[in-house]
């Protein structure tokens, strides 16, 4: 049975979504193919017959977030009455580096005061968003400011802030070959830019254990 958009097999809360209107299954297929024959494989026996299908199939849901926006993620808001600050630690992010496309892997922290309504935004939400920008070739830095400012543009919130901390493959598997090494990078919109004693609290509680 197809997907529908926003499912999760595996209950973890993250988007999974049909392939993009752009995605072409077939074309995939070949490509893969025409790969294995590139690095002097042999496609056509046992172990690797049916793995042009596997990786188109991997592709519809890696690639995925090419076919969303920030708005197919923050689907829900309430009026909340609320002013302070709202923080989600240690949300998981899985993409792929697009010099390489290799994957990179860690956390997300994103926080956010509400807009002039108290308005909130569904906790889930946020770890939605993350996936929105993840699945799709990507580089880090782009991420996260895409991630906040998508937030920006669709909760209009007072601030915001992303901290992402992630290992990446190209790195640990080629290169210089430094597995553990963690690239973090941020964003900082709103009050969390203007004002040093909101983004100190912000950094104090994503960095607490």
């Amino acid at each position: 049975m197809a997907r529908r958009p926003g499912d999760d097999p595996a209950g973890r809360g993250l988007t999974v979504a049909e392939p993009h209107p752009g995605f072409d299954h077939g074309r995939i297929e070949k490509a893969i193919r025409e790969l294995l024959f590139a690095i002097g494989e042999d496609p056509d026996r046992d172990g690797l017959r049916d793995t042009p299908a596997r990786v188109a199939r991997a592709f519809a849901e890696q690639f995925a977030g090419l076919g969303q926006r920030p708005e197919d993620a923050l689907t829900t808001m309430f009026d909340a009455d609320h002013d302070e600050m709202v923080l989600v630690k240690d949300i998981e992010v899985m993409s792929t580096c697009e010099h390489h496309l290799l994957p990179f892997h860690g956390v997300a922290h994103i926080g956010y005061t509400p807009n002039e309504k108290g308005q909130i935004t569904g906790l889930s939400k946020l770890a939605r968003l993350v996936d929105v920008y993840a699945r799709r070739p990507q580089v880090q830095e782009r991420m996260t400011s895409q991630i906040a400012d998508g937030l920006m543009r669709v909760l209009e919130p007072r601030g915001v802030i992303v901290v992402i901390e992630a290992e990446h493959m190209c790195m640990t598997m080629r290169g210089v070959r430094k597995p553990g090494a963690k690239t973090i990078t941020s964003a900082v919109r709103g009050d969390f830019r203007s004002s040093e004693a909101t983004r100190a609290e912000a950094m104090s509680l994503i960095l607490r254990g």
